[in-house]
């Protein structure tokens, strides 16, 4: 197989995007913290579209259970979800600068693990740790771009999920409601749909920068 050079694949994309956007997107160094059904499905379309850098964070496993709406596949059962990510997003762009940190996110490790990154994709399955993570950006880098999401499960009602403003430099997407039970349970289409949102007000933000 032939792999496409670095140049040739900056060509195509600025075809697509035009020079100055891409010249961009290529600059940016986004984090996405948390790469389960939101998180792996951010970094996919981020890849995509041509991000420069991305910083992958998350300390959890490949399991079955996953593969109902997160972007892995079987051969990636067991592995840790930053390599396994690592590995399809180079398969979409082998010169996309990726960074790696298989380890939870706490309170006293916020601080050095994103100070480097640009803009701040919040992808966690569980309230509490969403809060956790926005409450510490906004408090420790209210000059960050941050990017949330909260409420997405269920099937249809796709015009639910939508991004607001929240803060100057808060971003979230959802329909700020639906959480999981017996009867909404997290699906691959909804999960994509609002991951689709996230992705896509980044690099609004990027551009608009």
């Amino acid at each position: 197989m032939n792999i496409p050079t670095k140049e040739e694949i900056y060509s195509v994309l600025c075809a697509r995007h035009t020079k100055e956007n891409q010249d961009k997107l290529m600059r940016a160094k986004v984090a996405v913290a948390g790469l389960g059904g939101l998180g792996s499905n951010i970094a996919v379309q981020l890849a995509r579209v041509g991000i420069g850098q991305l910083h992958l964070i998350d300390f959890d496993t490949v399991d079955l259970s996953n593969l109902n709406r997160q972007h892995y596949f079987i051969r990636h059962l067991g592995m840790n979800k930053t390599d396994a990510l690592a590995q399809q997003l180079l398969q979409i762009n082998p010169y996309l600068q990726i960074e790696t940190d298989c380890i939870k996110l706490t309170e006293k490790n916020i601080a050095a693990l994103l100070k480097d990154d640009d803009y701040i994709c919040e992808a966690f399955d569980v309230p509490e740790n969403k809060a956790m993570l926005v409450n510490a950006v906004l408090e420790l880098f209210p000059h960050k771009k941050l990017v949330a999401a909260s409420g997405m499960a269920g099937f249809g009602d796709s015009n639910a999920i939508r991004t607001r403003q929240i803060m100057r430099n808060f971003y979230l997407c959802g329909d700020g409601e639906s959480g999981i039970d017996t009867k909404k349970t997290l699906t691959a289409p909804r999960v994509a749909l609002c991951a689709a949102h996230e992705a896509n007000m980044i690099v609004q933000l990027i551009l608009e920068k």
